[in-house]
């Protein structure tokens, strides 16, 4: 993986050319003086949390981690994220190419080696598109101008010319003309609950409002539903500030919210990485791989089938009003007597994107990887999601360089990436884990990721795969919360109920890690995403975050911290430092979930609970292995670093014997069977998810059939448990 330090080059051959030289960091505007205070109060804290920490564990691996907890700068961390977000780089532009650069030129003038690895893969833009309300109840037709407004004094107003217009990617092309019907937020249920009252969705335009759900899932449940479109629209009662009209309700610049032309754009592909290779990697340009055919592609489940398109409040409040039908809780059903002519033409097209990578080469295990990633690519500017990650990761990086400048080396590989085209299918890090799987799969040791680094207020919200949990908490410990100074992460995080959530539906790059591999895996961010309205919108630019998100970046410091000090105590300490007890404690309670879930059902959880104390039984033979190795540790024998490396690898593989070759029921690509996304909620988190949809579909058909087929289901994930007891567990039967 390693290139040259200084110059890059791809896999394809070309010459990667040198970025210009960084911008001097400047401090961040805002915040006031109680701010100032709270920054002040957060320093002094660190500095009290560092010495304690240097006096409890007196090693030079503490010490080190102790020295990157100060060396934290807010102002580095501004100057990062506004060179990243000066223009919209969406995945395929040459403005996210230049980002690139830019993320490559920050780690090679630390002196990091790094480079850029290219993919050819399927993006999708939109050619054309059109929306008309044709008259009705009174009012005239009224063709929409689908577009996001500047404000006075916006700073990016002259590159905001460059935001793609707004569109759902690889949406369906096509012409509709069609009565409307509300679904409300597009589940399942929804339609459902039209069917009762007698509203017939086959053949209508569907308007849906964001909220619980992801697009993709909004707009598969409305061709499912036999909906020829589906317009998906931002509710102001949920993003705009309220339902209040007027001078009374306020927005962006003003205030965080949504302003009513905003618009929330996404994608619409059901899958994971490059569309056109499915299960497989994809190739730099000019490289010869294999494809499926835009045939293919048109065919495919996990394309929408139906042609859609995001609008505003503004847009969705006019559509609204223009209909009719039985009331609902809150808007009318229709159908009708609104009906929408809509237009959508797409341009799906093999653009190359660009993963960025960054090695600090192990000293003692130079074939152990600790992985820290974060997607750089943006549907507008991105300033919070993702490159609060992004600036968060290089603020990472440059402590690490000082800390290497001091002596410092880690024991194991720490790999720093910077993924593309995350917004369109998790592209670029699902390309790469594809195409490096073997590799990955004997060497990884865990896989950190930080999509979104701040929201705003709101503390700590990490989750993760449950042997990291204890690691979160100890990291967590060691660093101030920012918005509360007297009180650390931790203290602020256990509050939450409960303080870590699990890694399984498929929002960010952990997906193929976890879900695809078996890598230990966590993501986190700081603050509640209710507090960021402004998600894949035109507002999502540094001015909101300066303002809102993060007016010090001391959330951004904190941020780095303690994902930083995670990474060096997976890369440093001698013994990985996992604990599977609480793996199988967590099993246990999903466990009595589902039980509770099947009574009265023909079917037993007896494998499963079985298995269960199996891993329980072998998660506290090899903690107990641990805790005399670590009592062992001044004898340094080849015995003993034999020992040690043989209890790294069962802690290391463990996860790995979650995963089956076949994958989950109708979606191979999620092997994973303790966790991964909903089958009807791509965000959503399932523990079992195998077991979870198996019981669904047997309580809808209630056959023999369904039955055991949910039966064979808790039997494998009983196996999988199994096979991870026995890696833990270190011996044959």
């Amino acid at each position: 993986m390693a290139a040259a330090a200084a110059m890059a080059t791809s896999r394809g051959g070309k010459q990667r050319q040198p970025l210009l030289q960084s911008p001097t960091p400047a401090a961040p505007n805002g915040g006031g003086a109680a701010g100032r205070r709270r920054f002040l109060a957060f320093l002094a804290v660190t500095a009290a949390l560092v010495a304690s920490y240097q006096l409890l564990e007196p090693t030079d691996s503490s010490r080190y981690r102790a020295l990157f907890l100060t060396l934290g700068s807010n102002a580095t961390a501004a100057a990062h994220l506004r060179a990243l977000t000066l223009r919209p780089h969406v995945a395929g532009t040459e403005a996210n190419a230049a980002a690139a650069r830019y993320v490559l030129h920050a780690f090679s003038s630390l002196s990091f080696p790094a480079h850029i690895t290219p993919y050819s893969v399927l993006l999708s833009y939109p050619a054309h598109r059109s929306l008309t309300l044709a008259a009705a109840r009174g009012l005239a037709a009224k063709p929409f101008s689908l577009v996001q407004e500047t404000y006075n004094g916006d700073p990016f107003a002259e590159a905001s010319a460059e935001v793609i217009p707004t569109y759902f990617a690889y949406s369906a092309s096509g012409s509709v003309a069609a009565e409307v019907v509300y679904a409300n937020y597009g589940h399942n249920e929804d339609y459902a609950y039209l069917a009762s009252r007698g509203v017939d969705v086959a053949g209508k335009v569907a308007l849906v409002r964001y909220g619980d759900i992801h697009c993709e899932d909004m707009v598969r449940n409305a061709r499912a539903a036999g909906a020829a479109a589906a317009i998906v629209y931002t509710d102001a009662k949920d993003f705009g500030g309220g339902a209040t009209r007027g001078a009374k309700r306020k927005w962006f610049p003003d205030a965080r919210w949504l302003p009513p032309t905003g618009v929330q754009v996404g994608t619409l592909y059901y899958g994971n990485g490059d569309p056109t290779t499915p299960m497989w990697p994809s190739c730099a340009a000019g490289d010869d791989c294999e494809r499926l055919s835009a045939e293919d592609l048109s065919g495919s489940e996990a394309m929408p089938g139906i042609p859609a398109l995001p609008v505003s409040a503004r847009d969705g409040d006019t559509i609204l009003k223009a209909m009719g039908g039985d009331d609902a809780p809150v808007y009318r059903l229709g159908p009708g007597p609104a009906v929408l002519n809509l237009t959508y033409i797409g341009n799906e097209t093999l653009a190359t994107i660009e993963n960025v990578y960054a090695v600090i080469q192990g000293k003692e295990e130079p074939d152990r990887y600790v992985i820290i990633g974060n997607h750089r690519d943006a549907w507008t500017f991105g300033a919070i999601d993702p490159n609060s990650g992004t600036a968060a990761m290089l603020e990472i990086a440059e402590r690490l360089s000082k800390l290497q400048a001091k002596g410092w080396r880690p024991r194991r590989t720490i790999i720093l990436c910077s993924w593309d085209a995350e917004e369109f299918a998790l592209i670029g890090s699902t390309e790469w884990v594809e195409e490096n799987m073997d590799t990955l799969a004997s060497r990884a040791i865990a896989y950190l990721n930080v999509d979104i680094s701040v929201f705003g207020p709101g503390g700590l919200k990490p989750r993760a795969t449950p042997q990291l949990d204890e690691l979160i908490k100890e990291a967590s410990k060691m660093v101030p919360d920012p918005d509360e100074p007297s009180q650390t992460l931790y203290d602020t995080m256990m509050r939450h109920h409960p303080p870590i959530t699990r890694v399984a539906g498929a929002g960010t790059d952990f997906a193929a890690f976890l879900q695809h591999i078996g890598v230990p895996s966590l993501d986190m961010s700081y603050g509640l995403f209710e507090e960021y309205p402004v998600y894949h919108s035109l507002y999502d630019d540094y001015v909101w975050v300066e303002r809102f998100g993060d007016p010090l970046f001391h959330r951004h410091v904190a941020v780095a911290s303690v994902w930083g000090l995670i990474a060096l105590k997976l890369a440093d300490d001698e013994i990985i430092p996992f604990n599977y007890v609480s793996y199988a404690s967590e099993l246990e309670e999903c466990t009595k979930d589902i039980a509770e879930k099947c009574k009265g059902f023909p079917v037993t959880l007896s494998p499963l609970q079985k298995s269960i104390k199996q891993l329980e039984s072998a998660a506290t033979k090899i903690h107990q292995e641990k805790l005399l190795q670590a009592e062992n540790w001044s004898l340094k024998t080849r015995q003993y670093t034999l020992k040690v490396r043989e209890i790294n690898d069962r802690l290391m593989m463990a996860e790995r014997a979650f995963t089956n070759r076949e994958g989950l029921a109708g979606r191979p690509w999620y092997k994973h069977m303790i966790y991964a996304s909903s089958d009807q909620d791509d965000w959503g988190t399932k523990a079992f998810p195998g077991i979870v949809s198996a019981m669904d579909k047997a309580k809808k058909s209630n056959t023999t059939e369904s039955w055991r087929s949910l039966q064979h289901e808790i039997y494998r994930v009983a196996r999988a448990v199994s096979k991870a007891s026995a890696v833990l567990d270190g011996g044959l039967t």
